[in-house]
């Protein structure tokens, strides 16, 4: 493609590697008393101030790493074949040409993107494609003003890639005009600060924990493993209430798990009549669940079942549950509810309530699609619970993990007047 320059964005000289190779010593040194300092600290993580100076000081040592990297790249030129994980990868290049409608990207863009550095780069009009729904208008906007009004681009935007992964892209681009002042093409550098934006999420939320008190702590954030449960991105919360927070006594359970070859996985969310069950309680009734499950109980007759064993073993009385199956290869979700919440569904920005089951012992069937985020909860939330959760929608779509999305809804529901024992879990569904 040949090349055009604009009178305002000549060809730069590039600097003499000796220069170029001071500013790294500089950098690198920089770098290295950050790191001693920070070692050298003895913040509380126990603390919100120490954490706060925890994450600035990891936010800086991640800023000057990538640092390092890009005047490692303007020295050493860019890598045709980026190794992956490697910082040089996250900053890519590409120009668009508008009078032949080709497109050049560099190597890096492809891994940027998510694409196959094989594939044809895609034109301005294709663009949008790999781009979350909820964000097309946004680049939509910045492309049409940079063609139409002159105007630089200096935006973000996230991606999906293949594998459902969403990243978060930093666009800076101008037209280039050709001798008649008109826009022969568009350039752009297209940076992922993904992790500059989580570091900076990081030091964000520990500033205000130190304005506020903090939500009332939960027993436990977990990621589930993604081996065996294929299609799916997992993670789960327990929030105590008040009067049994730092107590061995649980409210509810949830639970994840493998059925079988197929990749089908069994999802189950519930609570217990006794507010203060035992500690033993939530693996008692997993384990009684998980075995009704292998033997080829469906979601519809799993509450009922785990009902008939409660009156004649050990098992602490279940109030209300929710107990889902979801298939891999085809995408759809089973599910089934015993006085527990209908799970909820995030697409695009917006969420809602799935429809109920056909009759008391039924079960309802519903499509997912890469990228849906499910969100199971037992109810023994504030009575407004489901609109609350709705309305974070636009957080929870745009959440860079699941393990983040339950951080979010835990962290807004932990403020919530009158809240019983609540368990949650999301489910987001992958590629």
């Amino acid at each position: 493609m040949s090349s055009h320059l604009s009178a305002d964005h000549p060809a730069a000289q590039p600097p003499g590697n000796g220069s170029v190779e001071a500013l790294i010593s500089q950098a690198r040194r920089l770098r290295g008393d950050v790191d001693a300092v920070r070692r050298d600290s003895q913040e509380d993580a126990a603390d919100p101030r120490g954490r706060w100076q925890r994450a600035l000081y990891d936010l800086a040592l991640h800023q000057l790493t990538d640092l390092d990297a890009h005047l490692a790249q303007l020295r050493d030129g860019p890598a045709p074949a980026p190794r992956p994980g490697s910082l040089l990868s996250r900053v890519g290049s590409a120009e668009w040409n508008l009078l032949t409608d080709e497109a050049e990207w560099s190597g890096e863009l492809f891994h940027i993107l998510g694409r196959d550095p094989a594939s044809v780069p895609l034109s301005l009009d294709e663009l949008p494609s790999l781009v979350l729904a909820e964000d097309r208008p946004k680049l939509t906007a910045m492309v049409t003003d940079c063609l139409v009004d002159g105007r630089p681009i200096d935006g973000e935007f996230r991606v999906v890639h293949p594998d459902g992964a969403v990243r978060t892209v930093h666009m800076m681009g101008e037209p280039v005009l050709d001798a008649d002042g008109s826009t022969a093409s568009m350039w752009a550098v297209l940076r992922d600060v993904s992790e500059l934006r989580r570091s900076q999420r990081a030091v964000s939320e520990t500033r205000d924990s130190l304005r506020r008190p903090p939500p009332p702590p939960w027993h436990e954030l977990l990621r589930f493993p993604d081996e065996g449960r294929p299609g799916l991105a997992l993670a789960a919360a327990h929030l105590p209430s008040a009067s049994t927070a730092g107590r061995s006594r649980y409210g509810g359970w949830y639970d994840a798990c493998s059925l079988g070859a197929d990749g089908e996985t069994l999802l189950t969310v519930g609570d217990f009549e006794d507010p203060g069950a035992e500690a033993h309680g939530p693996a008692v009734v997993i384990g009684a669940l998980r075995a009704l499950a292998l033997a080829g109980t469906r979601p519809a007759r799993l509450g009922e079942r785990l009902g008939a064993w409660g009156g004649a073993t050990a098992l602490p009385p279940v109030r209300a549950g929710v107990y889902c199956g979801y298939r891999p290869l085809t995408r759809t979700l089973t599910w089934a509810h015993a006085r527990g919440p209908a799970p909820l569904l995030f697409r695009g920005g917006t969420g809602r309530e799935l429809p109920g089951q056909d009759g008391p012992s039924g079960q309802a069937e519903a499509p997912l699609e890469a990228g849906d985020l499910l969100l199971l909860h037992t109810g023994a939330l504030e009575p407004d619970a489901v609109e609350h959760l709705l309305s974070l929608a636009p957080r929870l779509t745009g959440a860079d993990s699941a393990q983040d999305a339950v951080r979010i809804v835990m962290c807004e529901l932990g403020e919530s007047p009158g809240r019983r024992d609540a368990c949650v879990l999301v489910a987001r569904v992958t590629s």
